[in-house]
Formats: structure tokens, C-alpha cells, sequence
């Protein structure tokens, strides 16, 4: 069974932690589903393209969320983490073609 590409994980990741806080109120829930997303996707990223893309591409999966919090005041939440997942999805395309 071949492995779930880490995009399919960080896209599930943002946008299910978003959604899942949201939808029940408990930003923790959220918190958790984001972190375990995260941590798969990082084990992804160590046993592919290796442990200093993981640490690199893990910063961006973090930051993606830090940063969809400012950027949801100026366009919006939806539009927020949608944008914020595409960005940090394309970067995991990317580092495991190489």
C-alpha cells in the first residue's frame, strides 16, 4: 500500500483542525486534529526526502496556521485557511518530487 502523500495530510490537517474547532466549539479538538495531521505528515516528509525537509516543511505547516489567523481579519476565515493550505500543499508536492 503505497503512503498517503504528505499534501493529502497537511491539507487535512488545516482545513480539518479549522473545521472540526469551528463546527463543535472546541478549539482544543481543532488543536488536535491539526497536531495529529502535522505529525503524520512529518513522519511522511523523514522517511521521504529526509529529516531537514520534515524540520523545514513542518515550520511551514506551523506557520501556514500561525499565519492564517491575521490573514483571516483581512479576507476572511475560509478564505484564510484555504489559502494558507494550498501554499503549504504545493511546498509538499514539491519536496517530495525532489
Amino acid at each position: 500500500m503505497a503512503p498517503v502523500p504528505s499534501a493529502v495530510l497537511t491539507t487535512a490537517g488545516l482545513i480539518g483542525g479549522y473545521a472540526v474547532a469551528r463546527t463543535t466549539g472546541n478549539r482544543p479538538l481543532g488543536g488536535a486534529v491539526l497536531a495529529g495531521f502535522g505529525a503524520a505528515a512529518f513522519e511522511t516528509w523523514r522517511r521521504g526526502p529526509g529529516l531537514g525537509t520534515a524540520i523545514a516543511l513542518t515550520g511551514v505547516y506551523v506557520g501556514a496556521f500561525g499565519l492564517a489567523h491575521p490573514l483571516a481579519k483581512k479576507v476572511g476565515s475560509w478564505p484564510a485557511v484555504l489559502g494558507v493550505t494550498a501554499a503549504t500543499a504545493a511546498l509538499a508536492v514539491a519536496a517530495e518530487r525532489d
